[in-house]
C-alpha cells in the first residue's frame, strides 16, 4: 500500500486516493496499537522478574497488578476491533425502530428501546441525531430513524438487529394484566461517497408536508419535511429533522442510498443461499432478545444465552455484554 502511494499516478483518481489513505491510516492505527500493547507486556515482564529477584515488594505488585488489568482490558478492546473485519464496520450507522402489532403497547416499547440506544450512544462517546420521528397517538413512538456517528458504530450496532421482546404488567391496562409487545430494529451502514449506488431520479417519488412531533417552532408551520419513494424498489424514507426542506432532503437521499445498498447486497445473499439451499425463514417472532419485567427481572439474549438481571441497567444503555458476546460468538 506504502508502494501504491509513492507511484506518480497514485492522485489520478482522487475518490481511490483517499479511500487508500483512508484504509492505510485505519491499518497503521491498529498496528500501532498491537505494538503499543507489546511493549506493555514487555514492560510487565521485566517487572516480573525485578519482582523475583528483589523478593515480594506491595508497591511492584501493585504496580503490576494495575497494569495487567489495564493491558487486559485493551487487549480485548483490540480483539473486538479484529472482529469487525467487515467491508463497513467502521462505518456510521443508520438505525430504524418499528413496533410490532398491539399499539400503544409496542409503541412505548419502541420508544423504551430508543432511548436505550440513544444511551448507549451517549456512554461510547457516540453522536446520534433523529432524522425522522413519528410520535405514536397515545404514547410511543409508530416509527424512528436516528443515525449514530463514532468509530465502529455500525460494527456493534449490527450485532442488534432483528425482534426485541418485551414481558411487562401494562402502564396502560386498568387491570394490570401482563402484555408481550415487538419491535424491530434494522441497522444499515452509512454509505460515504466512494460507493457508488445508482438511483434515478425518475424512480423518485419525492413528496413534502409539514413536520409533526418533537422538532421545535418550525413544526407545522412550513411543509419542510420530505418524503422520499423509490419505486422500483418500494423503499420509503423520510426527514423531518431540519428546518430547511433542502437539508431534510439531502439527509433523506442519504437514508435512501444505505437503505438500497443494503436492500442489494440482501438480494445478492439471499441468492446464494438458495443456491446452497439454506435459505432460512424471518419470522416476527423470531426475537433475538427478551426483556421480562414480570413476574421476574431479566433481560437474556437467545443467541448467545447471555442473561442480565440487572433490567434497568440494560434499559439505560448498558448492552455491551450482549454486543461483546455476539461478535465474539460470530453469530451470523
Amino acid at each position: 500500500m506504502n508502494k501504491k502511494i509513492v507511484r506518480p499516478d497514485f492522485w489520478d483518481d482522487n475518490e481511490s486516493a483517499q479511500s487508500t489513505l483512508k484504509r492505510r491510516a485505519f491499518l497503521q492505527d491498529s498496528i500501532d496499537s498491537w505494538n503499543t500493547l507489546k511493549h506493555e507486556a514487555e514492560d510487565i515482564n521485566v517487572l516480573l522478574d525485578l519482582l523475583e529477584e528483589e523478593g515480594d515488594d506491595p508497591e511492584v505488585l501493585r504496580e503490576i497488578e494495575h497494569d495487567l488489568i489495564s493491558l487486559k482490558e485493551r487487549t480485548f478492546s483490540l480483539e473486538l476491533h479484529a472482529l469487525l473485519s467487515g467491508e463497513h464496520d467502521g462505518n456510521n450507522a443508520i438505525v430504524s425502530i418499528h413496533p410490532g402489532a398491539g399499539g400503544t403497547e409496542s409503541q412505548d416499547w419502541a420508544q423504551m428501546l430508543l432511548r436505550m440506544y440513544l444511551r448507549w450512544s451517549e456512554r461510547r462517546g457516540f453522536k446520534s441525531e433523529i432524522i425522522d420521528y413519528q410520535p405514536g397517538e397515545e404514547a410511543g413512538i409508530k416509527s424512528v430513524t436516528f443515525s449514530v456517528s463514532g468509530e465502529y458504530a455500525y460494527g456493534y450496532l449490527k450485532a442488534e438487529r432483528g425482534v426485541h421482546r418485551l414481558v411487562r404488567l401494562s402502564p396502560f391496562d386498568t387491570n394490570q394484566r401482563r402484555h408481550t409487545s415487538f419491535a424491530s430494529l434494522f441497522v444499515f451502514p452509512e454509505i460515504d461517497d466512494t460507493i457508488e449506488v445508482r438511483i434515478d431520479e425518475d424512480d423518485l417519488k419525492i413528496d413534502t408536508y409539514r413536520s409533526s412531533g418533537a422538532g421545535g417552532q418550525h413544526v407545522n408551520v412550513t411543509d419542510s419535511a420530505v418524503r422520499i419513494t423509490h419505486l422500483p424498489t418500494g423503499i420509503v424514507v423520510q426527514c423531518q429533522n431540519e428546518r430547511s426542506q433542502h437539508k431534510n432532503k439531502a439527509f433523506a437521499m442519504k437514508v435512501l442510498r444505505a437503505r438500497i445498498y443494503e436492500f442489494e447486497r440482501q438480494k445478492q445473499a439471499e441468492r446464494f443461499e438458495e443456491f446452497q439451499g439454506e435459505k432460512k425463514g424471518i419470522a416476527w417472532g423470531n426475537q433475538i432478545r427478551s426483556y421480562v419485567m414480570h413476574p421476574y427481572r431479566l433481560v437474556k439474549d437467545h443467541r448467545t444465552n447471555i442473561e442480565v438481571g440487572n433490567v434497568d441497567a440494560v434499559m439505560d444503555g448498558e448492552i455491551d455484554l450482549f454486543i461483546d458476546a455476539y461478535l465474539l460468538a460470530g453469530v451470523s
